[in-house]
């Protein structure tokens, strides 16, 4: 798959970080696009990304990566961690960046746009941008984690997130815990 991988100002480095974990061995094309203040929170919590090889990163002020033009074929567009903020302007059409082109681009052309905001609680700005993109076709997953896989630790908790993402893209997820599959939840 080609697929683009964003990130905004919201917490949650670690969901972007295992996410490019469980991509890593896919034989997909990963392209990475990181907002100023993405990069400042992937600071703050976990020190730096650890990137696969081949990732392909993109300045957020370039206009000129591929996935910004609909002529390009790609199968899929995460934000993860995705900011309000980023919601709204992509509601709102800016397409002021790199990051929000895309996100314009993958909605015109009915590519899958998916949005995970890790914001709580939200106003009701926040609700209407989040039904109007998703009336423009986006995939909203906010990035709330489950708790019945029995997470060990903050790896195994962002990782029944990461594991809704690939589901939704159509990528093989082969250690999620699915409700109900695994024998161990039928203790009562």
């Amino acid at each position: 798959m080609r697929l683009v991988l964003a990130a905004t100002g919201a917490s949650g480095s670690i969901y972007l970080q295992r996410l490019l974990h469980h991509l890593e061995n896919g034989g997909h094309e990963i392209h990475l696009v990181l907002s100023p203040y993405a990069k400042q929170v992937i600071h703050e919590e976990i020190g730096g990304l650890q990137l696969p090889e081949g990732v392909i990163e993109h300045s957020e002020k370039s206009m000129n990566a591929p996935f910004a033009s609909g002529s390009a074929l790609f199968n899929g567009m995460v934000i993860l961690p995705c900011s309000m903020g980023t919601i709204g302007r992509i509601a709102a059409g800016t397409s002021e960046n790199l990051i929000l082109r895309a996100a314009d681009v993958f909605l015109k052309e009915r590519r899958k746009l998916i949005l995970a905001p890790r914001e709580t609680p939200w106003n009701l700005i926040h609700a209407r941008n989040i039904v109007t993109v998703t009336e423009a076709g986006a995939i909203v997953m906010p990035a709330s984690p489950s708790f019945y896989s029995h997470p060990k630790s903050f790896d195994e908790l962002a990782d029944t997130v990461v594991w809704r993402v690939l589901d939704q893209l159509g990528i093989d997820a082969p250690n999620a815990c699915r409700w109900r599959e695994d024998s161990s939840l039928d203790q009562e």
